[in-house]
């Protein structure tokens, strides 16, 4: 296994408008191989737009959603692949013959789709199904995993993700700036960013305070440490329908430290290497050899009543 090379990106997508977004995807992606990128990660529904589909109806919802992997997107991606020689990874709103729907996270290479993972805790939309797997698969000798934003909230789906072979996990998100019980939580004031150019500190507070990147720090650099694994997290920045969110897209090693972070309010994405090395010499790797799933096998897998509370889909309430 060789060292690679993976770019996160952040970028303003456009809701619905498929044909923006794959354009900004195509755009990012030939700058990234250009710079000697072996990968780029987009974040959560960055093919298709996320937030606005709270109003979709079904009917709305299948139009919006795509086959996979016999739908235009996929295509596109592949094309784009195949251009740049770069491996692709995007989100989109997924259906299937039957008429279900899942939000979906695809990698692709010049030769078509590689992998597929649909959401396992979807919200946003009534409509969505969730996912019932979880999804491993190989680029350029890495063990690779994809969860989805609120999956990586529920820390055993990164520990079985990681338990299955994974050495990176790709994280796609659309988080931050919204309201939750958490002290400081909320919204971002949409007017801070019509004025980011005049008033950028004021944005960068916000962002960069407990509403944003400061609660990320709270969790995702232990999912990296305690699992001895890279983490791609990929978010978007600006305005997502009309909640705006904060980007920092980051690559983070399995220290735990942060190795490359989106910093602008531009659309852009930042580069890492990952290296084999640091897979066994992080902490995590001591820790899951010294498990004892004897001790806590039946207690981790005892059954209950699922149950998940989103508060802040209404940017007006």
């Amino acid at each position: 296994m060789d060292k690679i090379k993976i770019s996160t990106s952040q970028f303003e997508h456009k809701n619905a408008d498929k044909n923006y977004n794959l354009a900004v995807i195509e755009q990012l992606s030939e700058k990234a191989s250009k710079e000697g990128s072996d990968i780029i990660a987009f974040h959560e529904c960055s093919v298709t737009g996320y937030t606005f589909a709270r109003h979709l109806s079904k009917e709305q919802m299948l139009d919006l959603a795509e086959l996979v992997p016999n739908g235009k997107s996929i295509s596109k991606l592949t094309d784009i692949a195949k251009k740049n020689n770069i491996i692709i990874l995007a989100g989109l709103f997924e259906k299937d013959e039957n008429d279900n729907l899942f939000k979906t996270y695809v990698c692709v290479d010049k030769n078509g789709l590689v992998a597929k993972f649909r959401k396992l805790h979807p919200f946003i939309n009534p409509y969505l199904t969730s996912g019932d797997s979880y999804c491993i698969f190989e680029i350029y000798g890495w063990k690779c995993g994809i969860l989805i934003c609120y999956d990586n909230n529920i820390i055993e789906n990164v520990r079985a993700t990681t338990l299955l072979g994974a050495n990176i996990i790709f994280m796609p998100h659309a988080t931050m700036c919204t309201p939750s019980p958490r002290p400081g939580a909320g919204f971002v004031n949409p007017d801070l960013w019509k004025n980011r150019d005049a008033d950028p500190t004021s944005l960068r507070l916000e962002f960069d305070g407990m509403k944003g990147r400061q609660w990320l720090m709270k969790w995702l650099p232990s999912r990296a440490y305690d699992n001895g694994i890279y983490v791609i997290f990929s978010n978007p920045i600006g305005m997502d329908d009309d909640q705006l969110k904060n980007g920092c897209s980051m690559i983070i090693d399995p220290f735990g430290d942060i190795l490359a972070e989106c910093h602008t309010f531009d659309d852009s994405f930042v580069t890492a290497t990952c290296t084999p090395e640091k897979l066994t010499q992080a902490g995590g790797y001591r820790y899951i050899k010294a498990r004892r799933p004897d001790l806590y096998r039946d207690i981790i897998g005892q059954s209950h009543e699922s149950e998940q509370k989103v508060v802040w889909l209404d940017n007006n309430k």
